[in-house]
Order: C-alpha cells, then sequence, then structure tokens
C-alpha cells in the first residue's frame, strides 16, 4: 500500500478560480472519501440500489437478450442464515452478477423450502411433544398449522442477510413448496412417473429413524457425516447347534475325541452317557459362532447364514469366560481373531481358568454347504419371539436354520452371519428365500417391545438423550456370557449411518413404502451426468457419478405429516388404486365420487379452497371402476421431491407458463454445498432425466422451446442443469466445523456489519477455490479490508486528489496508445492481459483464480509500480501532454478495475464507478452492474514490454530485499548491482528497463555478467517437495546426481529451463522449478535469486554517496513537517536549517535539489538557529524553520 502525499505546481497560479483556462468547470470535482468504511459505503449504495431500482434495470435493460439460466436452491426459513450460506450465496451471486455483464438476461427468481423434517422436528422440540403426540395431544389440522406458521419464522433475518450481502435475486415473488400451485405441479410429475410404471409400491428393508419417525432414502442416508465412527459393543454369540441328520457329521467328530455315543433315531438325538463325565461340563455340545455390532437385533435372529465354497473348521476349545469345553464352527481363515497359534493342540487336562492361552484343536473341516438346513436352539425364546408367535406371523415359517448366501465373506466376524430378516436388506432377501420367517422385536420408537423379558420396552439407542440411559447392548452381552452363549463381547469401533436431521442412530425395518424406479433409468442418469461441467471435476466423476452408479430405487415414502401428500388413492382392499395429476382432476374425481357413492363431500370442493395437506386432502372419498370407496394412502412424500421439482413447479408448469419455462430450462447454472450433491443436485437430475419425453410432447408446439440450439431432443436433453459448482464446507480456523457446542460459529450479520461485505465476499471468494473447504478466519478478512480494499482505496484517492486540482475529467481528446510513455503502454498492456484473463476464469467457474489476479494487478502493477513510479507526472509540471496521459491511464485503469471486480464487490465498485462516472459521463449508466463486463483489447496488449517491465519489478524486489538484509535505507545511493544474464535477448530486456531499475532501487550503475561468469558462486539442492512423487524411488539417485553440478551445470539449467539426466539408464528431465538455486554472498557484496534472475549489490557506502544519502533524508523530514503543519499541495516555504558537522556539505552541495523537492524558495544553512523543530538526520540533530511564503 502506498502513501502520496506530494505537492503539485499544477495551476497554482488560478489557484482560487472556478474555470480553467481551457473551459473546464474546477468545481466539479470527485468525491474524496475521509476514509476507508466499507460498511458505511455499503450502507449508502444499498439505499441508491432501493432507489433506482438496480437490480430490477439490471434485468430489464437485457430485455430480448439471450437467456442465462439460474436456479436457486431453496433455503429454509425456519432457522437463521450462518457463514456457510454467506460463502454459497457470494458464489451464486458473482456468477450472475458476471452473465449480466456479459450481455446475459440473468433472471433470478428466489423461493423459499417449506416441508420437510427440519420444520416438524422443530415444531416438535417447540410444542415439546414426539410424534406419538400428533393426533393425541394435539390434532393434525392444529399440528400442520404450526408448521406452516414456523416455516417462514426468520424470512425477515434471511431477507436482511440477502439485501445486506448484496445478493440480488427476487423474492417478490418466489416459489414456496407449500403453495398448492406448486404442490400441483409436484403431483403431476409424480402422475407422469405412474404412468410410466416408475413409480411402485413395495415392501422391503428400508433406513427409518425413529428419532425423526420416518423412512428415509438412500441420497438422505449419503448425506455428508451421515456416517459416524462409533463405538458400540459387538458380540461373537454362540448358537448351540440341535443334532440330527443334517448336523450328525459335526457331532460324530465330537464323538471321535471324547467317546461320547450317540444314536440318531428317527431324526432325533438320544444321548448315551461316556464311561466316564467329562470334567467341567458335560462337553458335547456343538455351537455356531456368530459375530454383530447390533447385539439387540439377537432377539430377532431367525437364522445364521453361511458361504457355500467357504471353508469352515469345527474346533475343540474352552469357552473363555467360563471356561467350560465347547465344540465351535467359524470360517477356517478367521481362526486367528480367536484362537492363539500356541495354543493349537494345547493341554486340555490340565487347563484351568487362570491359564492366559486356551487350549484349541480342529476336529474337521468342511465346506459351508454342509451346514445348510442345520438346525440351532433360539438364542432368546421370549413369548413375543416364540415359535408361535412366528408362526401367526408367517404361518409357515421354518426359523432358527443355517442358510447358504452369496453375501458372507470372510474379511471379518467369523464367516455365520447372524440373520435377522426385519433388520437388513441381504437378511430379508435370504430369509424370505428359506421361508425362515420375519420378527420385529424394535418399534418404530427403537424400543423393544412388549414380552422380551428384562428388555421389554428399553430403548436399543439413547434416542432421548436420557441421562441414566444404560446400553441394552451391554446387558444383552452379560446375559450371553452368563448363559454360555457369548464367545467374544468387545467394543467395537465400526461406521454407522445416522439420520441426517436428528443426528440419532437409524435403524432398518421391513416399510411398505412406495418407490421411484431410478434403477431402470440408470444409463441415462449416468451417460448425462457425463454432459454436465461439474466444478471440481472430481465431483460430478466421483461422489456424483459413483453415487448414480450403484444407485438404489428411490424411497420416496414419508410416514410424517407436514410435506407434500403422495397422491394415490386405494380401495381398502388395495386391488384398485389412482394417481391423480391435477386438482382438476381430484375435484372432478370426488364430483362423480359423490355421484356414485351418495356422498355429498365436494360440493364445496374447489381450486381456491383446497387446501392440498394433511388432513383436508386425506378426506376426500374417490371411487374406483368398479365402484369402490378410495381413500389416499397416508404417506407424504421425500422433501427432496419437492425441491427437485423446483425447476417446473416455480412456474406452476404445465398448468401455465409454458412459454417462461421454455426459457428457463434446464438450467445453465447451479451452486450448493457439498451436502447437495446427494441431495437436490441429485433429484434434480434424477426428475429430468425421467421427465424429458414428457416434456417433449407438452412443449412440441412452443415456438421457443422447439427452437433451441441445441434442440431440447439432442444430445444433452434431460439434464436440468449445464454447469454445477459444488461448494466445500466452512471450517473455523484450525479446521473445525462450526458449532454452538464448541463456540465457533461466526455470526454473518455481525461479520458483515464489522468488516463490510465486500470485504467478506472477497476473503470467502479468494481464500480457497468454492469447492474446497474453507479455513474461516476473521483476521483474514482484515487483511482483505487492509491489503487489496486499502491499496485500492488509496490509489482512488490519490487519483481524485490530484484529478481535483488538476480539473481532470476526461474531457480531452483520448490519447492514442503510440504516443503514450512506455510506462503508461505497459500498465495499459498488463491491464488487457488481466482483462483476458479474468474472462477466461470466470467462465470457466474459476473465481478464485480471477479474484487473485485482480489483487495482484492492483497491488503490484497499479499501485506499487505504476502509480508509486509515475507519481511526479501528478504533481510536477503543466496541464499538458504527459500528464494528460497519466490522467487518462490511471483513470482507464481504476475505470477497469471497478467492473472487473463488480462481481465479487458489488458495492465498493459501484462506489468507485459512479464516482469516477458521474463527473466523465463515459457509461450511459447508473451503475456498474448495468455495463459490459470489459473485454481484452488484444492490440494493446504488448507481451515483450510486459516481460522486461517483470524483469524491472524482480530485480527491483531482489534489490530492496538485499538493502533490508544489511539495513540500508533506499534514500541512501549505492554505486552498482551485478546482474548476470542468460541470453542476449534477457541483457537487451534488461537494458531497456536499465534507468528504471536504477532509479527504483537508488544505484547509480548496472553491470552485466555472462551466465558463466566465476564471481557468483550458486549452490543447487533438489526441491524434495516438487520431485518427492514424480520419482519416487529414484529420488535419492537425482539427488546425488544434483549435488554434482558444476556452475556450468547450473548455469545451462537456468538457461535452457531444463536438464537431462540418466538415472539407472533411463531419461529423466529435470525442470528449473524442481530445484532450489541459492547464491552466496561475497566480501562487500550480497546476493540474491528469484529463478532465472541473480543480482549481486555492492553495498560499500563511499563518503560521495553518504553525502547525497543525507540530502535525501532531509528532503523526507521537511516534507513530513510539511504535512503535519496542514500546508496545501501548492504552498511555497522558506526553510532555515543549523547544520551540524557532516551535514552542511550535504545541504549546501545539494541544495538545488533540496529546494525543488520540498518547494523552497530559500533555504538558509546556518550555524545556530534559535527556536525551529528539532529533528534528525541518520543519527545528526538537526533543528529546522519551515514557514509558509504569503
Amino acid at each position: 500500500m502506498v502513501f502520496y502525499s506530494r505537492t503539485s505546481k499544477a495551476f497554482r497560479s488560478f489557484a482560487d478560480l472556478k474555470i480553467r483556462q481551457d473551459g473546464t468547470n474546477m468545481s466539479v470535482k470527485y468525491k474524496e472519501f475521509t476514509g476507508l468504511n466499507l460498511p458505511a459505503f455499503e450502507k449508502e449504495m444499498l439505499v441508491k440500489w432501493s432507489e433506482n431500482h438496480a437490480f430490477e434495470k439490471s434485468v430489464s435493460l437485457r430485455e430480448g437478450a439471450r437467456p442465462f439460466v439460474f436456479y436457486e436452491g431453496p433455503p429454509s426459513a425456519n432457522g437463521l442464515p450462518g457463514i456457510h450460506h454467506v460463502i454459497s450465496r457470494t458464489l451464486k451471486d458473482l456468477v450472475c452478477r458476471y452473465k449480466t455483464m456479459k450481455g446475459f438476461q440473468v433472471k433470478r427468481k428466489g423461493g423459499w423450502d417449506t416441508h420437510g423434517l427440519p420444520i416438524e422436528l422443530g415444531v416438535e422440540k417447540e410444542l415439546g411433544i414426539t410424534k406419538e403426540d400428533i393426533g393425541k395431544k394435539i390434532s393434525v389440522e392444529e399440528y400442520n398449522q404450526k408448521c406452516r406458521e414456523a416455516v417462514l419464522r426468520y424470512k425477515d433475518k434471511w431477507d436482511d442477510i440477502t439485501r445486506k450481502m448484496g445478493y440480488w435475486v427476487d423474492l417478490n415473488d418466489p416459489y414456496i413448496t407449500y403453495k398448492n400451485e406448486y404442490i400441483e405441479t409436484v403431483w403431476w410429475l409424480l402422475s407422469e412417473l405412474y404412468k410410466k410404471g416408475l413409480l411402485y409400491e413395495s415392501i422391503s428393508i428400508q433406513p427409518y429413524s425413529p428419532a425423526a419417525g420416518t423412512g428415509l432414502s438412500s441420497h438422505e442416508l449419503n448425506q455428508p457425516g451421515t456416517y459416524k465412527d462409533v463405538k458400540d459393543t459387538s458380540a461373537v454369540a454362540m448358537f448351540k447347534a440341535v443334532k440330527n441328520e443334517r448336523s450328525k457329521f459335526l457331532f460324530d467328530a465330537v464323538d471321535k475325541t471324547q467317546g461320547t455315543r450317540d444314536k440318531v433315531l428317527g431324526g432325533e438325538s438320544v444321548k448315551v452317557p461316556p464311561s466316564s463325565q467329562v470334567e467341567k461340563g458335560s462337553g458335547d455340545e456343538v455351537f455356531f459362532l456368530a459375530w454383530t455390532t447390533t447385539p439387540w437385533t439377537l432377539p430377532s435372529n431367525l437364522g445364521l447364514t453361511v458361504g457355500a465354497n467357504i471353508d469352515y473348521v469345527l474346533v475343540k476349545t474352552f469357552s473363555p469366560y467360563l471356561h467350560i469345553p465347547v465344540h465351535v464352527v467359524l470360517a477356517k481363515t478367521l481362526l486367528g481373531t480367536y484362537f492363539k497359534p500356541e495354543g493349537e493342540n494345547g493341554d486340555f487336562e490340565e487347563y484351568n481358568e487362570k491359564e492366559k492361552i486356551i487350549p484349541w484343536k480342529i476336529l474337521t473341516e468342511f465346506k459351508g454347504s454342509q451346514l445348510e438346513e442345520c438346525c440351532y436352539d433360539q438364542l432368546f425364546p421370549y413369548e413375543a419371539n416364540s415359535l408361535k408367535a412366528i408362526e401367526d406371523i408367517t404361518p409357515d415359517a421354518r426359523p432358527f436354520r443355517v442358510l447358504v448366501g452369496d453375501f458372507v465373506t470372510t474379511e471379518d466376524g467369523t464367516g455365520i452371519v447372524h440373520t435377522a430378516p426385519a433388520f437388513g436388506a441381504d437378511d430379508f432377501r435370504i430369509g424370505k428365500k428359506y421361508g425362515i420367517g420375519i420378527l420385529i422385536m424394535v418399534d418404530r420408537q427403537g424400543k423393544f417391545v412388549e414380552g422380551l423379558g428384562e428388555f421389554s420396552n428399553r430403548y436399543v439407542k439413547n434416542y432421548k438423550d436420557e441421562k441414566d440411559y444404560v446400553d441394552v447392548n451391554i446387558d444383552i452381552a452379560v446375559k450371553l456370557k452368563k448363559e454360555n452363549r457369548a464367545f467374544k463381547v468387545e467394543k467395537y469401533e465400526h461406521n454407522y449411518p445416522h439420520c441426517w436431521r436428528t443426528d440419532k442412530p437409524i435403524l432398518y425395518y421391513p416399510l411398505d413404502a412406495w418407490f421411484i424406479k431410478t434403477t431402470a433409468v440408470k444409463e441415462r442418469m449416468v451417460e448425462l451426468n457425463k454432459t454436465i461441467n461439474w466444478k471440481p471435476k472430481s465431483t460430478g466423476e466421483g461422489r456424483f457419478g459413483n453415487w448414480l452408479e450403484n444407485m438404489v430405487d428411490w424411497n420416496l415414502s414419508r410416514s410424517r405429516f407436514w410435506g407434500t401428500p403422495l397422491p394415490i388413492w386405494k380401495t381398502e382392499d388395495g386391488e384398485e388404486e389412482i394417481c391423480i395429476g391435477s386438482i382438476a382432476e381430484l375435484i372432478n374425481e370426488a364430483r362423480n365420487a359423490d355421484k356414485i357413492l351418495g356422498l355429498a363431500d365436494s360440493s364445496k370442493l374447489t381450486a381456491n379452497s383446497l387446501d392440498l395437506h394433511k388432513p383436508y386432502v386425506d378426506d376426500i372419498i374417490l371411487v374406483s371402476k368398479s365402484g369402490k370407496p378410495m381413500k389416499r394412502i397416508p404417506d407424504l412424500i421425500d422433501v427432496w421431491f419437492d425441491s427437485g421439482a423446483m425447476p417446473y413447479a416455480q412456474w406452476h408448469f404445465p398448468f401455465e407458463n409454458k412459454q417462461i419455462f421454455a426459457l428457463s430450462y434446464p438450467a445453465d447454472f447451479i451452486a450448493e454445498g457439498v451436502d447437495q450433491t446427494r441431495g437436490w443436485f441429485y433429484t434434480l437430475h434424477a426428475i429430468s432425466c425421467m421427465i424429458q419425453e414428457s416434456l417433449e410432447e407438452i412443449m412440441k408446439d412452443v415456438p421457443a422451446w422447439t427452437s433451441k440450439i441445441p434442440p431440447s431432443g439432442g444430445a444433452g436433453a434431460g439434464v436440468a442443469y449445464k454447469t454445477c459448482v459444488s461448494n466445500g464446507l466452512v471450517l473455523d480456523k484450525n479446521g473445525n466445523k462450526m458449532s454452538k457446542r464448541l463456540g465457533n460459529v461466526v455470526d454473518p450479520f455481525k461479520t458483515i456489519e464489522t468488516f463490510g461485505a465486500d470485504a467478506t465476499r472477497w476473503y470467502l471468494v479468494t481464500n480457497a477455490s468454492p469447492w474446497d473447504n474453507m479455513k474461516f478466519d476473521l483476521d483474514g478478512i482484515k487483511e482483505v479490508q487492509r491489503k487489496f480494499f486499502g491499496t485500492l482505496y488509496n490509489t482512488y484517492q490519490f487519483f481524485a486528489l490530484y484529478a481535483n486540482v488538476d480539473g481532470f475529467a476526461f474531457k480531452e481528446e483520448y490519447i492514442p496508445l503510440e504516443q503514450r510513455p512506455e510506462i503508461d503502454r505497459w500498465i495499459l498492456s498488463s491491464l488487457n492481459t488481466v482483462v483476458k484473463k479474468i474472462n477466461e476464469y470466470m467462465d470457466d467457474y474459476e473465481p478464485t483464480q480471477a479474484g487473485r489476479v485482480i489483487e495482484d494487478f492492483v497491488d503490484e502493477h497499479l499501485s506499487n509500480w505504476y502509480v508509486r513510479l509515475c507519481r511526479r507526472r501528478f504533481w510536477k509540471g503543466e496541464y499538458e501532454k504527459d500528464k494528460i496521459c497519466a490522467y487518462q491511464t490511471l483513470y482507464e485503469c481504476l475505470e477497469t478495475v471497478t467492473r472487473l471486480i463488480a462481481p465479487i464487490s458489488p458495492f465498493f465498485s459501484d462506489t468507485v464507478f459512479q464516482n469516477l462516472n458521474e463527473l466523465t459521463g463515459r457509461f450511459n449508466a447508473e451503475s456498474v452492474h448495468h455495463v459490459d463486463f470489459p473485454v481484452a483489447n488484444e492490440s494493446m496488449i504488448d507481451v515483450s514490454l510486459e516481460e522486461r517491465m517483470q524483469l524491472a519489478q524482480d530485480a527491483s524486489s531482489l534489490i530492496l530485499s538485499l538493502r533490508k538484509k544489511v539495513n540500508l535505507k533506499v534514500r541512501q545511493p549505492l554505486q552498482k548491482v551485478l546482474l548476470p544474464v542468460l541470453s542476449a535477448s534477457m541483457k537487451e530486456q534488461l537494458q531497456k528497463v536499465e534507468d528504471l531499475i536504477k532509479a527504483e532501487v537508488n544505484i547509480k550503475e548496472i553491470e552485466y555478467l555472462n551466465p558463466d561468469n566465476t564471481f557468483i558462486s550458486k549452490k543447487i539442492k533438489p526441491s524434495f517437495v516438487a520431485l518427492g512423487k514424480k520419482l519416487g524411488p529414484k529420488m535419492k539417485a537425482v539427488a546425488f546426481a544434483v549435488a554434482q553440478f558444476t556452475p556450468e551445470d547450473i548455469a545451462r539449467l537456468e538457461k535452457e529451463g531444463q536438464y537431462n539426466l540418466s538415472i539407472d539408464g533411463e531419461p529423466v528431465i529435470l525442470q528449473l522449478t524442481e530445484v532450489e538455486i541459492s547464491s552466496e554472498d561475497i566480501p562487500g557484496w550480497t546476493v540474491a535469486s528469484k529463478g532465472s534472475l541473480t543480482v549481486a549489490l555492492d553495498i560499500t557506502v563511499t563518503p560521495e554517496l553518504e553525502t547525497e544519502g543525507n540530502a535525501r533524508e532531509f528532503v523526507n523530514r521537511i516534507q513530513k513537517i510539511r504535512k503535519d503543519s496542514g500546508f496545501e499541495l501548492t504552498d511555497r516555504v522558506e526553510v532555515k536549517v543549523s547544520a551540524a558537522d557532516g551535514l552542511k556539505d550535504s545541504l549546501t552541495k545539494f541544495k538545488a535539489y533540496i529546494c525543488a523537492e520540498i518547494l523552497a524558495d530559500t533555504l538558509e544553512i546556518l550555524s545556530e538557529l534559535q527556536g525551529g523543530i528539532e529533528i534528525e538526520v541518520n543519527d545528526i540533530p538537526l533543528k529546522v524553520i519551515v514557514l509558509k511564503k504569503g
């Protein structure tokens, strides 16, 4: 950041005039600020935007232009906005602003998501009720009214943050998902899917949230953070085998080892006692070992499943808890999990419970197929899960058998799967195949049912956050141990699914639900996904693409109260059903039912009086084709279907607005958080892929649809969006997820109020790419405010200050580029290069890169180089061509920068733009957001000029760093710098900017050295960060080879940019960027390098150089006194100074230079001075008197 405090002689003889001699009205001036106060600027701009309808005009001014379609993912306004909403909305806003400035018409219809679990759970918490209380303590009608009231509770807060952050979106006519018009379109979509055979009813195992009281879809189960690492009690349970014909081979193996004789009569075993009883138990029992991480499912066990071709063993050993002899069956490859090698074939006779090593012995080995149809005793027999109870549910059930399944693995566990058909998809499928029945011993609240003994009515998970909750799984494990039914019990860490809204564990239940057959269009969804421009690409190919490849049918049903009802009516016997697709159809069917069934319920039913929510829609009775009454099924639909329907439902399509829909489908761009990848992004894509043919039929006579290029039926037809940006998470500065519990939540309102929306937006965009997780730090916003906005502010202030003095209003004829000084041509070339890059980045949805390019230009090029080097042109000399060139160049840069930053920084850009344009009138526009985005003028780009100016900047930066290293101020002249040049062209480029470098770093001469010079000694080493992954095991050999480089090798690498090595007979190309080259200091010199550029600075200060340095320091002190005294820019002064020994010669020798710099008419050097201001120049004290003339 540069502070400009120079004075000017321009028009000092006309200081009191209002009109300059050329007729320019100098009383009309650029607005000068009194300080950088972004929040204040934004408040003023918000008033202007509102008064001038700036947002509305940004749309209307583009009427007739090509539309750029943006879909706003609707937020739920029953909760407060967070900082993560600000980053998402910043991205959406900047893209829409950019596309508007690129000439597109961008309509931005807002909306509100008003259904779903967030609303219902919030209302239940507020009322102090649970789902089970609805219909009892509170009616469904009253409950839904409470939900309706809650959905937009914080709408004022959302509107406020939307306005304050500068997010332009149309909230005057938003779509609202609970409105009948929206629901009607949703019903139409469902009816179309029903007609296509894509909507069906089925009973299957589905995820269910006891805490939320509803089933969940697979995409809800795959939201970020739903799978959590938890430690649960796991158990290897021992299922006692029943001796029969199928299991005889196991018992025979036992007999051979201990002499037990069994006779099998009629399929039943009769035990003949051995000659001597085996100590510590009968020892002839056989157990199947089955592992589970959910012991609460054991009371629902009905089978054990093995793999047909897996090798199993029967092992003789002891129970690890009761230490009695047992025989257990498990997979052979998993023996090491439960038995120590040193215990094999151990001493069974001498074993006692104090022994650490339990003896074990393999008695026989067999395939899993031999175990099929073996029977076992029920593990936990109670009244509720008795054989009678099982047969009451499934009359022909044959439970407690060993089954063979293809899902059994030996990755963990025992190779035998405890099978409870009610709680797992594989279990349900295999159980149905073998007819073992089904048991649901856990109710929908997550509690054991009555009739399970000591476990009755206990929650299987802590769903109620009870303080004294006792884990029922621990009690189950204790019971297993006591009854010799536990072989191993331990805490086991595993990944378990949780409800995305309640954060509580889910369970699996057999649910009678309605599904969308998304698997039927899987190939289309996968192929169309490849046409979408995903940012980042990895999300489309990985997270989203893999999800599509492994999709299952969409569980649409929800057993809740506040939401869109599933529009299906069925007869009581379930034989006939109808799917309603419109309000008109519903009313007609209801009236038809009245006639046939003799009802009068629909007499007052009209489109205006109808509420398509529970309980009202449930009261409507329809009639089947055979004349039977039909009632609506009680299900609501997944709220994500509501969201995915927004492209159609926001326009109440197809019932109206077909022309608007044709121009608004598909979206060119959408953006939301990464959590929407398997939420909104998925449902948008799924619905669009399934509904395309219906759209083609309905829209075939709509010109705006049929004239689309490419045709809607062509390649890519069926996508809902063309580009999708997936935002990463916003974390705290330490990388932790923000939460109220941790106290690290950032208040977006306070942040914007303190730092301003522009600084917040700029930080959010430039700190990290939108799809990367961001570590949010308020200090980062402060830095953006200081460095970027402070620099741009100072640059504008500098321009306004001197332009107001000189009366520059861009009224002069535009000076052609070729007639401007090289420094002007350079900054304009750099500006157009930047414009070109930014257009490319923004077109590629890379705002982070665009923002960083602007930052670099404003700081390094415009402020720190151009303005600083040209400052004398503004405050010295007459108002002639050179000064006008400088003003026109700087104005053009400022004006272009305001347009470049407008999408990211809407407020400050418009503030500066309007300040500039109000005086010059170069644009016929009220706002920067109404003008076109800059386009690069290729004819103004001079690559060679930019290259040599970059060399000048880099060389100056290196020399200044060396000055700082040895504590030599820039005001102290130095004699020489050495610059090794790698080529003739490099030398030629440096020579063209030699004077500039010398002036910038205050040196007298530059000497150029050949690259093979021996004066500057260099060292080289490989960059392990750059080369590590590339070379792998070759890294060590390459490091050794680089260590052997000669000065000639280093010079060659610097010159050519790469070096060919041979490592173990294979070529390795070493790049300049993959090594670190440093230079060693020489006595009297100091050396630094950057890439291929090296400088050696002569740091010897001769008496002559010291004298000049003193004069420059003196000028600096007088300029500060002028400023502190409040002198005007044009004030002339008289200076008296008492010169101590050592400074008199400096002041005398450079008197003319000093007077010119400080605008002094006289400079008296006295031996003594009464009074005055005490100053110090290079540790020498002085007294000065500075008097303003006149």
